[in-house]
């Protein structure tokens, strides 16, 4: 990667992905919102109301959990209300279809939407204009494996297996092989990668920005549900994008700092 970038410390949470949907989901045109998120016991959050005056909350003991049950185009809309200023109001332009992404139907349909304003500003562009995004595979694998001059193996600074236990564990140690039986807090582990990073290894599968055929996109770092290959440097997911599953999270990228006090740590 040949910028500074911030990455996010943690996955985006339940709590995060809640302020999202109570700010544009009242009508929820773009199905932000999946009904798993509430009847999954690894669901992190409930819905009420009818449409025009949805409302939405945590799930007890799941504000800090990723959110999960989220395809590629959830988390891209995530990403335009960040860069937007976290407006309140419908699904449109102002809120969720421009931003880091200007996503249409036949975009979304082929599969062709990139960052476009944001990696414009990473090479260049002078704009003041503070953009979020989904991680691009490349900045989501630096985070995560790269000391300053060597590659890890794995997202613990090691090159050995994480030991698959119940959190805090030890300075390497992972919620992977289904040890926990649920998803867990946000940096439960004491582990992180070199820049600080927790959880790109085993939780929840994180989506990166890039385009790995005319219909899939990138996955990395595992799952609770996961063997340890799927935490390994060499290991890539690739899935349609529009997939909603119970173990596909994200975590978001920015030219500037992410926005404190919620979290988006960098």
């Amino acid at each position: 990667v040949a910028y500074d970038y911030h990455i996010g410390t943690h996955e985006v949470t339940n709590s995060q992905y809640t302020a999202f949907l109570n700010a544009v989901a009242a009508t929820d045109t773009h199905s932000l919102y999946n009904s798993n998120m509430g009847s999954n016991a690894l669901g992190g959050i409930s819905q009420s109301g009818t449409t025009g005056s949805f409302t939405y909350s945590t799930k007890e003991n799941m504000a800090n959990k990723p959110v999960n049950f989220v395809s590629f185009w959830d988390s891209a809309r995530f990403a335009n209300w960040l860069t937007n200023g976290q407006p309140t109001g419908a699904q449109g332009d102002d809120t969720t279809e421009t931003g880091a992404y200007t996503l249409t139907s036949d975009g979304i349909t082929d599969n062709t939407v990139t960052r476009g304003d944001w990696y414009d500003a990473a090479v260049g562009n002078t704009s003041s204009e503070t953009v979020f995004a989904i991680a691009s595979e490349n900045e989501w694998y630096k985070a995560a494996y790269y000391d300053g001059s060597n590659y890890f193996d794995y997202p613990t600074q090691s090159d050995d297996a994480p030991t698959a236990e119940i959190p805090p564990g030890g300075d390497n140690s992972a919620n992977y092989k289904f040890v926990v039986g649920s998803v867990t807090y946000v940096s439960a582990y004491a582990s992180a990668s070199h820049y600080g990073t927790f959880d790109q290894g085993g939780n929840v599968w994180e989506w990166n920005d890039e385009i790995v055929s005319t219909s899939l996109r990138g996955l990395r770092g595992g799952s609770l549900f996961s063997n340890v290959i799927n935490l390994q440097s060499s290991n890539r997911n690739d899935v349609n994008p529009t997939a909603e599953n119970i173990i596909n999270g994200f975590r978001v990228s920015s030219l500037a700092p992410i926005p404190e006090p919620s979290a988006y740590g960098a």
